[in-house]
């Protein structure tokens, strides 16, 4: 991409970048790689992922104050989960300004979810390092506000064992499944479930709860969260 699409691409935004570090939050790692390990966007990436998260949190706290904690950590993990991110940097076409390696952007770089939401987290990191706090929370805000409804999150959040399914199918694994151990009297008995795909157990400790199924859902969140990180 040019320097004119670039600054095309951010007046969309309606925020300022300064160009050397505009063009760093564009830079993947394969590009790096490929000329003279050149600085890369991984750094930016590790800030806005914070500006990210605690734009989200605080926003969640202010807006839904008779909400639990448990339900605000499941909607934020929705939000910026990376699946939720790919989708918001396809929204506003940033794959295409993003600069690849040729062997990355052979096997479609591009439209990687992983790729696409670790750049827009460099573009967080990266307004906040050019014009500050408020302009890049305001910039997450206007990125994720909408997803921080009830009907958003009830589908995408709250359902871990679909989502734990779809992503073992994503990744050609086997079917999910869940291990349950329950301990203590009928009358107090508490279920501990682990969730095993390919005979495997994805997370040392398991969901836990009074009620089987919601054990279930607890070890599909930590698992999910497990298979999602690079």
């Amino acid at each position: 991409m040019t320097d004119s699409n670039n600054r095309a691409f951010l007046k969309r935004l309606g925020v300022y970048i300064d160009t050397e570090t505009f063009v760093l939050a564009l830079t993947h790692r394969s590009y790096s790689f490929e000329n003279g390990e050149i600085p890369h966007n991984e750094r930016l990436e590790f800030l806005g992922d914070s500006v990210l998260s605690l734009a989200v949190a605080e926003e969640l706290y202010r807006r839904f104050p008779a909400v639990p904690e448990r339900e605000l950590v499941s909607r934020h993990h929705a939000v910026v989960s990376t699946r939720t991110l790919a989708q918001i940097a396809r929204s506003l076409e940033l794959g295409p300004h993003i600069r690849l390696g040729k062997g990355e952007k052979r096997s479609g770089g591009a439209d990687k979810d992983s790729i696409l939401a670790d750049t827009l987290e460099a573009i967080f990191g990266a307004v906040y390092m050019s014009a500050g706090r408020e302009p890049a929370r305001e910039l997450v805000l206007r990125l994720t506000g909408d997803l921080l409804d009830d009907e958003y999150v009830l589908g995408a959040g709250a359902d871990w064992k679909t989502k734990v399914q779809e992503l073992a199918a994503s990744l050609s694994k086997g079917e999910p499944s869940y291990r349950i151990t329950g301990v203590g009297p009928d009358h107090a008995r508490r279920y501990t479930a682990v969730l095993v795909i390919d005979g495997e157990d994805i997370v040392a400790s398991g969901g836990e709860s009074t009620n089987k199924k919601e054990a279930e859902r607890e070890a599909a969140h930590r698992g999910y969260k497990i298979l999602t990180q690079d």
